[in-house]
């Protein structure tokens, strides 16, 4: 569906943010290779971090394994439709305490920044690669990190399904729908301030 993207205001984007968008279709018959998946975790693996403390983990679920199933338990109703058909599904942790007490000292100050970027790098290596990818946190994120056995110095955040894009034909009409709604963003002046809050960056005329 070439026609999703690129989208107003992203033609100037470098591949492969230019093109990117999230499916919600997947082909429940696609496969990735093991090199493929390692891949992905290579990007996430060079992603920045503050000290180079990488406080990120990622869950590899594949579609028909134990990690898998124990996240099918988990999905929202919204997202039980779509995420279960991608390839692969990697579930993003932050360690966020250096102990298991509640007040034990943090771990790393950015760390749940640190996760973001390094989920980011996999997302754009997926789609250089033909993958699509899509970031999901409907899920029930007690339940999933019981079951993972994630200890209390660490805290589950989100899914990323990755795949390629599979058959509309294929799903029930609510998750068909899901690729054909507006993509919009919130325009610059909203979020990018060149004085105070909420005083607009403004770019120069053109000369």
């Amino acid at each position: 569906m070439t026609d999703r993207a690129p989208q107003h205001t992203a033609e100037s984007l470098a591949e492969p943010m230019r093109s990117r968008w999230s499916t919600s279709v997947y082909d429940d018959a696609h496969r990735l290779a093991d090199h493929e998946i390692e891949t992905l975790l290579r990007a996430a693996q060079w992603a920045p971090s503050k000290g180079n403390t990488q406080p990120w983990l990622f869950f590899v679920c594949v579609r028909g394994t134990a990690n898998h199933d124990r996240l099918l338990l988990t999905l929202s109703r919204g997202n039980s439709g779509w995420v279960p058909r991608a390839s692969v599904v990697f579930v993003t942790a932050a360690h966020v305490r250096t102990g298991a007490e509640p007040d034990a000292p943090a771990y790393s100050d950015h760390a749940l920044y640190d996760v973001g970027q390094a989920a980011a790098h996999l997302t754009l290596q997926a789609h250089a690669m033909g993958l699509h990818a899509h970031q999901f946190a409907g899920f029930d994120h007690d339940a999933l990190a019981a079951a993972l056995g994630v200890p209390p110095t660490h805290r589950v955040l989100t899914g990323i399904a990755v795949g390629v894009p599979g058959d509309p034909a294929e799903v029930d009409e609510r998750t068909a729908a899901r690729d054909h709604r507006e993509r919009v963003r919130r325009p610059l002046e909203e979020w990018a301030f060149g004085g105070r809050f909420g005083e607009p960056w403004v770019a120069d005329s053109p000369s």
